[in-house]
């Protein structure tokens, strides 16, 4: 896709609908916009992920974008992975202190965190991004843990030096903080300081990276302006949507309605029926802030799904673009084969499956390994499998049409198997007994 020219930059993405606010309030877009004209130097935009799990999930993906977009406006990016500051654990839009992690968990997270935003990168950079004719080239992208300057700084010295520039009336107006004071539980001074941590992050950048502008959810706007505070003027603040579910609940770990990014939590099976399933009102959304495509583009898309509603075409981009960012173009197609699988009891897809897509399309699915007997029917497989009960209510299960392998129903329970159509050629049979009971049936030297 073509890269966006920084004339337009902030404009387009208002209308994506990927920046809220910018701060510090009157005059700073007009301010921001002078800074990104063409021909000006690039400039630097960090945003910070706190490793509270071992994985980023949906929730994180427009501040992801966000950054994405500025580099491909040929400005330079930093993701920081919050190793020091989620060992306090951010009280933001929180009734209640988030539980301790041990520290070696934490740098567990940060490590898996660090390596998934190196592969949006890199997914970005090899699958979505083309420079336009005459356009500014990718930005710098660099990936880094805060634990290697905040670990490192000795609290006396913290105080003393970037403490000072903060003052307590601003970290005690907040809403969040006021409301937290107020409760039975109160607040910790470990979460209290949180925002002072996260300020130096920008201090920090700002001094190493001449980092100008810091990037956060809707929810992060108080700890956006402790960083402004901190850094000084000529430094911006910019929110990006929060993402919420249809009750809406912010998506995310706490909600316990994470979509996550790495595939050993959610597959890329799970990830592209997550974004096919979203309903019509909110696809043209979705569309505009987890993709890349031009906006006339996403238009022509959404004027096809008018004439052509059953075609689900805006969900099916949608999910194939996500998919790919997330899971690179072999992740798109394992979802595209597993969903052929499962919906369209597709032969040919399920005999491409790899042991890991089985896995992951059929969870709660038991697997059997099984011998080929010869003369082996139908009704020995189910027995085997044990998905079917012993004496005559099983074989009625086979004849009144409630037994499949493969896609195929069998309703003859003496039918013998045969190799190619109840068995694949990877080697595997798929039994399916009623609407969802699923039985993996791997056979063994055949």
């Amino acid at each position: 896709h073509p890269c966006v020219s920084p004339a337009l930059f902030l404009h387009r993405q208002d209308h994506r609908g990927l920046f809220q606010e910018v701060f510090p309030g009157q005059g700073a877009e007009e301010q921001l916009a002078a800074l990104l004209e063409p021909g000006r130097p690039p400039v630097t935009a960090y945003c910070g992920f706190d490793p509270t799990a071992d994985s980023l999930h949906v929730g994180h993906l427009p501040a992801v974008a966000a950054l994405l977009h500025f580099q491909r406006a040929g400005h330079n990016v930093v993701a920081v992975v919050g190793g020091a500051t989620a060992r306090l654990g951010d009280p933001s839009g929180r009734l209640r202190a988030r539980e301790p992690v041990a520290a070696g968990r934490v740098r567990a997270h940060a490590r898996a965190l660090r390596l998934g935003l190196w592969r949006l990168f890199e997914n970005h950079r090899r699958l979505l991004w083309a420079p336009g004719p005459g356009g500014p080239g990718l930005g710098r992208a660099e990936v880094l843990d805060n634990a290697r300057w905040l670990g490192r700084q000795p609290l006396l010295g913290f105080l003393c030096g970037a403490g000072g520039r903060l003052r307590m009336g601003t970290l005690l107006s907040r809403q969040g903080c006021r409301e937290r004071l107020r409760s039975a539980e109160g607040m910790s001074l470990a979460e209290f300081v949180y925002p002072a941590l996260q300020a130096y992050d920008f201090l920090h950048l700002h001094r190493r990276r001449g980092c100008r502008i810091q990037l956060g959810g809707a929810d992060q706007m108080g700890n956006i302006m402790s960083g402004y505070e901190m850094t000084g003027t000529d430094v911006f603040g910019i929110t990006v949507p929060l993402i919420t579910s249809t009750t809406g609940d912010k998506l995310g770990k706490t909600a316990g309605n994470a979509v996550w990014l790495n595939r050993d939590k959610t597959s890329p099976f799970e990830l592209y029926q997550f974004f096919v399933r979203q309903q019509d009102d909110i696809v043209e959304k979705y569309l505009k802030l987890f993709t890349f495509l031009p906006l006339e583009e996403i238009a022509h898309i959404m004027e096809m799904h008018a004439k052509e509603p059953e075609k689900w075409g805006p969900q099916k981009r949608l999910a194939a673009e996500v998919t790919k960012l997330v899971h690179g173009t072999e992740g798109l197609e394992s979802a595209k084969r597993c969903t052929r699988a499962l919906y369209y009891s597709s032969v040919e897809a399920l005999e491409a499956m790899s042991d890991q897509e089985l896995q992951e399309l059929f969870k709660q699915a038991p697997s059997a390994e099984l011998v080929l007997e010869p003369g082996m029917s139908v009704l020995d497989l189910c027995r085997k499998a044990n998905a079917i009960q012993d004496g005559p209510s099983g074989y009625q299960k086979i004849t009144d049409g409630g037994v499949s392998v493969n896609g195929i129903r069998v309703t003859n329970p003496e039918t013998v198997l045969i190799l190619g159509q109840h068995i694949l050629k990877n080697g595997v049979s798929l039994l399916r007994v009623g609407k969802k009971n699923y039985y993996i049936i791997k056979w063994l030297q055949l």
